[in-house]
């Protein structure tokens, strides 16, 4: 086909003999009706491919043209650009380095959980109630301390060195359980220690994966991430049930040893991840300030106390009552955090985290209002599944917000300045609800109280972040509404 038709279409008014090329004018309708029906035979098979369905998409009335280059000659049309959610043009998620990752932090948080048979042990060597708590807390004490200078190392030094450190010492202060044989100066030494190692590595480790994750799917990767630090919840219980049914406290302390001992192995082959070095680090507490990320902060903390009013007091509250299980209502919290996670963890990156976040924060409210009304094992369990569904895509939520924020110098102080927050949280919202439950224990007004926690982290939130969020946020916000 010549340039000419390519950007005329066919002619049907007066024909060139295709084969003398001398110009004929139809002189009867018959030789008419043939010239016209042989352009559109020849013509018709070009202009369906190019426009299938016969019309265009600018509007019913357009007529589409194929489209010609500079020599006239008809192109095909470019391939359509995939859209960002594309199932095709998503970035991987689950990549080698992030499994690896995800994986020590799996191995890591079973043998830290695997501890919580510890209480049992200082018992054993004659410790009060008052005294277990003490060193029981001692652990959290030392991994707030810990953070800030975790996180400053992880941003100069590189996150590769600190899990490898953190790691190793984990394996030593596990086996350092077997030197303590009363309670003295020397516990309260091993739980510092112990501490330490774990307020650095899940540090770490989480600072890691939120490297290695796309940004564009930064949330889901984050809550994928999380599931390996929810299921210790569950199987390090589970572990030391098995190994104290069988053996004794020593042979756990091996256990969680060899545990830590392969999370380190696993963790040797990861490489150092890129990071974005634009500016020199400013420190932890340059991220204490950053104004667009007290907000974080604040809300964080709140939801933090609520959960510290949930974890503390939960058994005593069950014993009181006489109904259901601990395992009862975490196996519902955990299946439903999971499920969201693995099943919609991809909703906050597609339709705005702050959509997802709101509604999250009042569904984990509700779930310390469901407590206080709770009856029996259906209201625990629904519990139990409100409390999941908050948690579920909060924390990925903020912690997303946090790498996303915070200058990428200082995203390791960030980060673990982030969980240090949630460790303060848990570490005072026990004496503080404790103190509102008074005396008598009455559980089921502490959760009342507890459930308003999450509303006004949730109000301060909502009121102060529109001031100092950062401008891309600002503009993606007043695009969704």
């Amino acid at each position: 086909m010549t340039g000419s038709s390519c950007l005329h279409g066919p002619q049907l008014g007066p024909q060139t003999s295709r084969i003398t090329g001398t110009p004929e004018r139809s002189t009867s309708a018959s030789k008419f009706l043939s010239s016209t029906c042989t352009g559109i035979f020849l013509e018709a098979p070009k202009i369906l491919e190019r426009n299938p369905m016969g019309r265009s998409r600018s509007g019913p009335r357009a007529r589409k043209r194929p489209r010609c280059g500079h020599d006239g000659v008809a192109r095909r049309p470019a391939a359509r650009q995939k859209t960002p959610h594309s199932p095709m043009s998503r970035e991987p998620v689950l990549t080698r380095p992030f499994l690896l990752a995800a994986t020590a932090n799996l191995l890591h948080g079973m043998a830290i959980f695997s501890f919580l048979h510890l209480p049992g042990f200082v018992e054993e060597l004659g410790a009060t109630p008052a005294v277990v708590g003490i060193v029981f807390g001692t652990l959290s004490g030392a991994a707030i301390v810990v953070r800030p200078f975790a996180g400053r190392i992880m941003d100069t030094a590189g996150r590769r060195i600190v899990a490898l450190a953190a790691g190793a010492v984990h394996v030593v202060a596990c086996l350092l359980y077997l030197t303590v044989h009363e309670v003295g100066p020397w516990i309260f030494v091993v739980r510092c220690i112990h501490g330490f190692a774990q307020g650095a590595l899940f540090s770490v480790l989480f600072t890691y994966a939120a490297d290695v994750v796309p940004a564009s799917r930064r949330s889901e990767g984050i809550g994928y991430f999380g599931i390996a630090g929810i299921l210790p919840m569950a199987l390090g219980g589970l572990m030391g049930d098995f190994v104290l049914a069988h053996a004794d406290y020593p042979t756990l302390f091996v256990v969680c040893a060899g545990v830590a001992l392969v999370a380190l192995l696993i963790t040797v082959p990861l490489p150092e991840p890129e990071r974005e070095r634009d500016t020199e680090p400013r420190g932890f507490f340059a991220a204490l300030g950053q104004a667009d990320l007290v907000p974080i902060w604040v809300v964080g903390s709140f939801f933090s106390l609520a959960l510290a009013g949930i974890f503390t007091f939960l058994k005593n509250f069950l014993a009181q009552e006489d109904f259901g299980s601990t395992g009862l209502f975490f196996a519902s919290y955990s299946a439903t955090t999971i499920a969201l996670r693995a099943g919609l963890g991809w909703l906050p990156d597609r339709v705005g985290p702050l959509k997802v976040f709101y509604p999250s924060m009042v569904a984990f409210s509700g779930a310390s209002i469901a407590l206080s009304l709770a009856q029996g094992v259906p209201g625990l369990a629904m519990a139990g599944a409100l409390a999941g569904c908050g948690h579920g895509f909060v924390f990925p939520i903020l912690s997303t917000l946090v790498v996303e924020r915070a200058n990428p110098a200082d995203r390791g102080s960030a980060i673990s300045l982030f969980t240090a927050v949630f460790d303060v949280g848990l570490f005072l919202g026990g004496p503080v609800l404790g103190w509102v439950a008074g005396p008598t224990g009455d559980y089921r007004f502490m959760y009342l109280v507890g459930a308003t926690l999450p509303i006004v982290g949730l109000t301060i939130f909502h009121l102060w972040d529109p001031r100092v969020r950062p401008a891309p946020e600002r503009e993606a916000a007043s695009l969704d509404r």
